[in-house]
């Protein structure tokens, strides 16, 4: 059910034009920052050359590109998880939802899966950018894979938010804005410098962007792994919840 669910919502989604808007503007962004990088790495490339332990196009290329494409995938989370159960809602569909033989896990965890196919296909797409240039250079294949791994837990999380944040209100467009506000605080939250350490030290464990540093530079720790995890446990069961109260309550 599940799956049948997700396929629904990942179908759903490319029958709006939004979702092909989105691909294509990441698309174009991307492949912009993509060719500047390489035109950057070509241009220091003789000076690199002589240096012992310099950065590769891996750290030049790739990095940043998969850095700056978790930001902006922040901004397009929002406008495609706020109508995930807000329009079920303002539409008034949502009591034929909640009286279904379906659990509130399956409706939400088939959501989850729908909308995240639809980010790594994003994520593939990304991905063939860096890839392409094993034709010409050496990469390393350790922190490719690693900062592809963090990109999908990255956008796990950001849907898992999402998906929880639509579950609360009938309008999207309040969805949309709670759950960039959330996602943008996370990305923000350890930018402060002049916070006591104790507090510095939480702020920068509640980072989003500074697990994904850790897996772009190669890093796969398990404290960033079960970070993710936990943020992606936590919404969907608040979630689940929220739809079982429904449900509850008539």
């Amino acid at each position: 059910m599940i799956w049948m669910i997700a396929k629904r919502e990942f179908k759903n989604l490319f029958i709006s034009p939004i979702a092909w808007i989105l691909l294509s503007v990441f698309q174009i962004i991307m492949a912009y920052l993509f060719l500047s990088q390489l035109d950057q790495y070509l241009y220091w490339q003789p000076q690199l050359a002589g240096l012992q332990g310099a950065p590769g196009a891996t750290d030049i290329i790739a990095a940043p590109l998969l850095q700056t494409a978790g930001f902006i995938v922040l901004w397009i989370v929002p406008a495609i998880t706020m109508r995930t159960l807000s329009e079920e809602q303002r539409n008034g569909t949502m009591p034929l939802l909640v009286s279904s033989p379906v659990t509130g896990t399956d409706i939400i965890l088939g959501k989850f899966t729908g909308i995240l196919l639809f980010f790594f296909v994003l994520l593939i797409l990304l991905m063939a950018m860096p890839v392409s240039l094993y034709a010409g250079t050496a990469m390393d294949t350790g922190k490719l894979l690693s900062g592809a791994i963090g990109l999908a837990l990255l956008f796990s999380a950001f849907t898992a938010v999402g998906i929880y944040m639509s579950s609360l209100t009938e309008q999207p467009i309040i969805a949309a804005v709670s759950t960039f506000g959330i996602l943008l605080f996370l990305w923000i939250i350890d930018w402060s410098q002049g916070a006591r350490e104790d507090v510095s030290g939480l702020f920068h464990y509640l980072s989003l962007q500074t697990h994904l540093d850790s897996f772009i530079r190669g890093l796969f720790s398990t404290t960033d792994l079960m970070y993710y995890l936990l943020i992606i446990a936590v919404a969907l069961m608040l979630a689940i919840r929220r739809l079982d109260n429904k449900r509850l309550s008539g």
